[in-house]
């Protein structure tokens, strides 16, 4: 357990690690180019680590230079291992590697923590039998752990359900340049999270494969593609900016996160538009983005496609007058945690009047008092939170070293603050 103090916080410069989604996405792409990338500020965490290590399972050669990682991609070829890949509770690698294993030729299983096994992941399953792939929950329960059997994909049309994860469209949409004859894919529902779409189709972008698309309804991607070899930067992780700027609006001071443009794919980067809101200034400069504490004010705002930082926004609300709504974010349950119920019990805690339906939370701010935060093993809990004690005393953070999935480093950059 971690004890916050609260503190003066005239001012602060902070530094954050590399985009989880941006590293994920990318460490997969080099994996499947036409040879040596070179990936620049990677976040290296328990979450990147294990797709990081289920790549070298697969037959890809992975070195480690400075900041960089130096990926040796095989144009898609992997060699399936005879053991299971485990993902721990990652769910972005579970989902992205469920659909890249059928690249390979032969059987994969992949499997992890007990809370993984309660995530969906049925619709994914769905999206690549339509593609003629054998791809089954192992109990046939919609949830990992999955087997999947690989081979020659020839492509085709797929109809797919992304109100669960927008991370089943991503996971086909890496995939389809490696089918013979390309993928089209229509969202039958959702897609929730939205961002993190864009996220993806920038890093193919990035990596030499446009995807045709209209909206978030209809996707297009050319088949026999291959990823190109080349050097590429991971920029800033806006969700771990969020803690920061949270900082900034709680204490009432000024907190500049370094390296994030105002023009990030992130959809994190709406966080600063809430913050705004909520009565906060906002300012944009060359070397990153600055958020000024002012007095706070309830909002009520959709969060359907900026999930990560509902914790965040929670925490500020605490401190804020009148009431704040988040609305649909019914896909939070499906979290590391239930992260509706997360956040709600732990405002409950500290004396703030919260409630959460199956789709929105409503808080009403006043006068948070101190009290053991329960993470749940949520690393965003745990960081969301520790924001309140550095406001009030009496703050203390179980299993503080959940963090580890995301930003291995978040207390000694939280605890540089003053």
């Amino acid at each position: 357990m971690r004890e916050i103090r609260p503190r003066q916080i005239t001012s602060a410069n902070v530094t954050v690690p590399g985009s989880k989604s941006y590293t994920h996405r990318m460490l997969i792409a080099a994996a499947l180019s036409e040879g040596r990338c070179v990936i620049r500020n990677p976040l290296r965490s328990e979450d990147t680590d294990l797709t990081l290590s289920a790549l070298i399972q697969l037959g890809i050669a992975i070195e480690e230079n400075h900041d960089a990682l130096i990926v040796h991609g095989r144009r898609g070829r992997l060699t399936i291992p005879e053991k299971s890949i485990y993902l721990a509770n990652s769910g972005t690698s579970m989902r992205l590697l469920t659909a890249m294993v059928a690249l390979g030729a032969g059987k994969c299983r992949l499997e992890g923590s007990r809370r993984m096994h309660q995530r969906p992941i049925h619709d994914l399953l769905d999206g690549l039998q339509q593609l003629d792939v054998n791809a089954q929950s192992i109990y046939r329960n919609g949830y990992p752990p999955v087997e999947v059997i690989g081979k020659r994909i020839k492509g085709g049309k797929i109809d797919l359900n992304c109100a669960t994860s927008s991370q089943f469209l991503s996971a086909l949409l890496i995939i389809a340049p490696y089918t013979l004859n390309g993928v089209e894919i229509t969202v039958i529902e959702g897609p929730v999270s939205r961002p993190y779409v864009d996220i993806t189709l920038d890093t193919m972008q990035q990596f030499g494969v446009p995807v045709q698309r209209r909206s978030y309804n209809w996707f297009k991607v050319k088949g026999s593609r291959t990823y190109c070899a080349g050097s590429y930067h991971v920029e800033p992780d806006c969700s771990q900016a969020s803690y920061f700027w949270a900082v900034a609006a709680v204490i009432g001071t000024a907190v500049k996160v370094m390296g994030i443009s105002a023009n990030s794919p992130q959809g994190d980067i709406r966080i600063l538009k809430l913050l705004e809101a909520m009565g906060c200034r906002v300012c944009a400069e060359p070397d990153g983005i600055t958020v000024i504490g002012r007095e706070l004010s309830g909002i009520e705002t959709d969060m359907a496609d900026t999930p990560d930082v509902v914790p965040t926004l929670a925490v500020v609300a605490a401190f804020a007058k009148g009431k704040t709504v988040i609305k649909n974010v019914a896909h939070l349950s499906a979290k590391e945690s239930n992260r509706l119920n997360a956040v709600v019990t732990n405002l409950r805690k500290m004396g703030i009047d919260a409630d959460c339906s199956d789709t929105r939370i409503v808080i009403r701010g006043g006068l948070p008092r101190g009290t053991d935060i329960e993470t749940f093993g949520d690393h965003r809990i745990a960081m969301s939170f520790a924001v309140a004690g550095l406001k009030i005393p009496g703050v203390s953070i179980k299993d503080e070293y959940c963090v580890t999935k995301s930003f291995p480093n978040f207390w000694n950059v939280f605890e540089s603050l003053y």
